[in-house]
């Protein structure tokens, strides 16, 4: 059977097979230890829970506009100018099914045929996907554990072409858990802003950040940068509220009135009692997150520490996300390490090759330390015997 041409040629997401994987073994009894995670294993808190009862009870179920109910386009707003110094009007935001349902939303509609996307490697798995689908060209500009993975001004410059629409970057990062300074992002900025290129600012795991209380959102760096950008954010990783799936993109209201023009044709308007719940999530205070990220921050450093003592890999300390990228490249090829740990020692652990980066392995250390020591214990027994 023929298919539409940029589907086929899109790639299925080792981490969604990987993690199917590691339930499927579980359900039938053995005991999986589970670093493939893209998702903080806290629960939601009760009081955003009770919020969405509250909205289910009062009979809020039915359609909204397709951007989102207005007062959470507000509390968006307003977090926004809270904090990241960014001035957004609710008409310049779109709400939309998860972070990723916006970053697509923003790439179907700016990205055309042929045109080129700068995508530092590693990447999070679904960009180029993402990007193949709209007919663009995915360009990959690889970074190194000797930069911090991180893209430098130069490189970027470097990478511009006549061809060039955007750029995606995401800080902190899926998977390296780098995060971009706000020195390095200026120097971006000023390439983007010199070449007219739009950037996608992928912000979904802002709030977990351990070793600065320093974030910057690239479109704050001046007016010429901010009208290039497109911010996006969610409350997925913050408050725990993965499935409940709202994320949010804001921009410049041309591009923005476009985006919504695609939402109301695919999705209309994501889920109603979602969005009550996101509205209590933001008009939360910040210290509802802070034990989640504390702990997350303990776990980091316990997983990190454990790894510096595993013979033949490496890895540098995560600054932000709940990601740790192993360098697993002296022990062999990383597709069929995480194939064989997972089988042989029943730990999940999603391979680099998925990111761009062949030879490193993601674990994502959102579980328990309890748990964390048992995985690296594993793996070190399994690493021992080659």
């Amino acid at each position: 059977m023929k298919f539409n041409r940029r589907i086929e040629q899109v790639v299925g997401s080792t981490t969604l097979a990987i993690t199917a994987k590691a339930k499927e073994l579980k359900a039938q009894g053995f005991d999986v230890v589970n670093f493939a995670a893209g998702e903080p294993d806290f629960d939601t808190p009760d009081s955003i829970k009770k919020a969405a009862i509250k909205a289910i009870n009062d009979g809020l179920t039915k359609y909204t506009p397709s951007s989102g109910i207005i007062e959470l386009r507000k509390s968006i707003a307003a977090k926004f100018k809270r904090d990241n110094n960014l001035e957004y009007a609710p008409n310049q935001i779109v709400v939309s099914c998860g972070a990723k349902h916006s970053i697509y939303n923003v790439i179907l509609c700016l990205v055309d045929d042929g045109d080129e996307v700068i995508v530092p490697s590693p990447y999070w798995v679904s960009y180029p996907e993402m990007i193949k689908i709209a007919g663009g060209v995915p360009k990959y500009i690889k970074t190194t554990a000797s930069t911090g993975f991180k893209l430098s001004a130069q490189q970027l410059s470097d990478a511009v072409t006549s061809k060039t629409k955007l750029l995606i970057l995401n800080s902190p990062s899926n998977p390296t858990g780098m995060v971009y300074s706000k020195a390095e992002l200026q120097a971006i900025a000023d390439v983007c802003v010199k070449n007219n290129i739009y950037v996608i600012s992928d912000e979904i795991y802002e709030e977990l950040i351990y070793d600065t209380t320093e974030y910057t959102s690239i479109a704050s760096l001046g007016k010429e940068i901010y009208n290039l950008t497109i911010t996006v954010n969610g409350v997925s990783k913050a408050y725990a509220m993965t499935g409940w799936r709202i994320g949010y993109a804001a921009g410049s209201k041309e591009i923005m009135e476009v985006v919504q023009k695609l939402q109301d044709h695919s999705t209309s308007n994501p889920t109603t009692i979602s969005q009550y719940a996101t509205l209590q999530a933001l008009n939360e205070p910040k210290e509802i997150t802070k034990g989640m990220r504390d702990e997350f921050r303990k776990r980091r450093d316990l997983i990190y520490n454990l790894f510096l003592d595993c013979p033949k890999v490496k890895c540098i300390k995560p600054e932000g996300a709940f990601y740790l990228f192993v360098d697993f490249s002296a022990v062999g090829d990383s597709e069929k390490i995480a194939k064989a740990i997972l089988e042989e020692k029943y730990v999940a652990a999603i391979p680099g090759d998925s990111f761009g980066a062949p030879g490193f392995i993601r674990m994502s250390f959102s579980t328990s330390q309890e748990r964390i020591t048992e995985g690296v214990k594993r793996i070190k027994e399994w690493i021992s015997k080659k």
